[in-house]
């Protein structure tokens, strides 16, 4: 089954995450909180279907949340477990489900719905657009170097002082790749005509349409219902 994530355009991912962002930012009491991550949990499942979703990537999450909760409950005085869970939950409540948002949005239909949609000037979309793609190539980047560094017998070893100096010589490579590669890609660019200004009355021309469906409108609504579950929690009486 297709889950709705799959069927959105990406301002609507894009609105649906700056709800929750909104939602979690204004929350003040962990009762809200844990609600609104219990509906999350609820929801996400349905949302995401079966469309291969990893979840590995929710670890930069998790590892956040846990540096979060230790350095609020390390700071407080006195050390206390509610503001730490108050400020993990917080930030919990946004940045998971903004992680599932992210890994939905494609770089060439984000162009396009910024460039039909929204009306954004042509010329820093489709920079963006390039950007964008270019740092979704950088996990592949990173894989194919750290084989040939194998094969060079350059590879890390097994002491801690050997892997640092591995990971600062790859991110070097890293990011001397990354400025040729953008060198390259400019003048391509600019010998297919992306920066000059379209005249004559002409406007510029995309590759696909950017279309707003059902599925956006009801994602964009799930996501201010759940956002404002936080601030409404709180004012409801409790069950005896």
């Amino acid at each position: 089954m297709i889950g709705l994530l799959a069927r959105c355009g990406p301002l609507s991912l894009l609105l649906a995450g700056f709800f929750l962002t909104a939602g979690g930012l204004v929350a003040r009491d962990l009762r809200g909180l844990l609600v609104g991550l219990a509906v999350e949990l609820v929801v996400w499942p349905v949302l995401i279907g079966r469309t291969g979703f990893s979840p590995m990537r929710l670890l930069p999450g998790l590892i956040a949340l846990v540096s979060i909760a230790w350095s609020n409950w390390l700071l407080a005085d006195p050390r206390s477990l509610e503001p730490a869970a108050l400020a993990a939950s917080r930030v919990a409540f946004f940045v998971l489900p903004g992680l599932v948002l992210v890994s939905y949005i494609d770089p060439f239909t984000l162009g396009d719905h910024l460039g039909q949609r929204l009306r954004l000037p042509a010329r820093p979309v489709l920079a963006g657009v390039v950007a964008l793609q270019q740092v979704d190539s950088f996990a592949d980047d990173w894989d194919t170097m750290s084989r040939m560094r194998r094969a060079r017998g350059l590879g890390s070893g097994r002491g801690p002082l050997s892997r640092v100096r591995h990971v600062v010589a790859m991110t070097l490579a890293l990011l001397v790749e990354a400025i040729r590669r953008a060198g390259q890609m400019t003048v391509a660019m600019q010998a297919r005509g992306y920066s000059a200004p379209v005249s004559g009355g002409r406007s510029r021309t995309w590759a696909e349409p950017a279309p707003w469906t059902g599925a956006d409108t009801t994602l964009v609504i799930i996501g201010a219902l759940v956002a404002a579950i936080p601030a409404l929690v709180p004012h409801l009486p409790l069950v005896a």
